[in-house]
């Protein structure tokens, strides 16, 4: 199945879509106004979305990074914004048992890069019978994608979306292969693309990654050029500031202009 609905809006490849938040929940506040501004943004643009943002992220650099509000508390952050703001919701899980708690919030599970190969956790996040975003590890060909696809599918669940995000190039640093997406298409699934995180230097500043934002524009456009049906951006008011990954996120300010860019693309590529 190529295409599903979440809150009335339709994901899949035959309208551009984008998926984006801040990385990770760092207050109510803070949360609740991206999402207000993603929505109000996307409806002016005609774009559907899918409001993006982790309650844990367990795969920091370092110990003493801000990882956000926890399990509980991050799904109550993103129940609530899904009820006010009546706007579909994604966050990633690392557990098969926190797959379990996600899907009774969320609209969209997300499986993260680092944990693709964990049969378990995708089986888990199948079975919750919400769509599950795939997204590509790092360390991963393209077409190795193809057995995380056959985990979903085997527990009766054909609502998938991959993503792209970017491939070790040595040490501290990424490279994305845009061949990827056309290959992971053949699949029959939707594509995303992954653009604030194919820009991060992991670990590239010690204690915790770096990253190049000023190349988000460039590569989303290469992106959906090169067939990705929708895009995957992190945002923040204040980069600079941010409390995760804020050197690949990009301000607030840039996403409109970004997204209408990428729309008209959308529609020269697909004719």
């Amino acid at each position: 199945m190529a295409d599903f609905e979440v809150l009335g809006q339709s994901i899949g490849k035959d309208r551009f879509f984008v998926i984006g938040g801040p990385c990770v929940i760092e207050n109510d506040a803070s949360a609740f106004a991206t999402a207000l501004f993603l929505k109000e943004t996307c409806e002016r643009l005609s774009i559907p979305f899918v409001f993006k943002s982790s309650y844990d992220k367990a795969n920091r650099t370092s110990l003493a990074s801000f990882r956000g509000p926890g399990l509980v508390a991050g799904l109550s952050v993103l129940s609530r914004i899904r009820k006010e703001l009546k706007i579909p919701v994604l966050t990633d899980v690392h557990s098969a048992h926190e797959a379990v708690e996600a899907g009774g919030v969320v609209d969209i599970i997300q499986v993260p890069a680092f944990l693709i190969r964990q049969t378990d956790l995708i089986t888990a996040a199948g079975r919750t019978g919400k769509p599950v975003n795939l997204k590509k590890a790092q360390f991963l060909a393209p077409w190795d994608m193809r057995q995380a696809i056959e985990k979903v599918l085997a527990v009766g669940n054909e609502n998938i979306l991959l993503t792209e995000r970017g491939s070790s190039f040595g040490y501290n640093n990424l490279v994305v292969d845009m061949r990827s997406i056309p290959i992971m298409a053949a699949f029959g699934h939707p594509i995303v693309f992954d653009a604030t995180h194919s820009v991060q230097i992991p670990g590239g500043q010690g204690s915790s990654s770096g990253g190049e934002r000023r190349y988000v524009a460039s590569l989303a456009c290469a992106a959906v050029a090169a067939g990705a049906d929708g895009v995957f951006l992190e945002m923040h008011e204040d980069p600079e500031r941010a409390l995760c990954d804020g050197p690949n996120s990009i301000p607030l300010v840039e996403v409109g202009p970004l997204l209408e860019k990428l729309k008209a693309l959308y529609r020269v590529v697909r004719g």
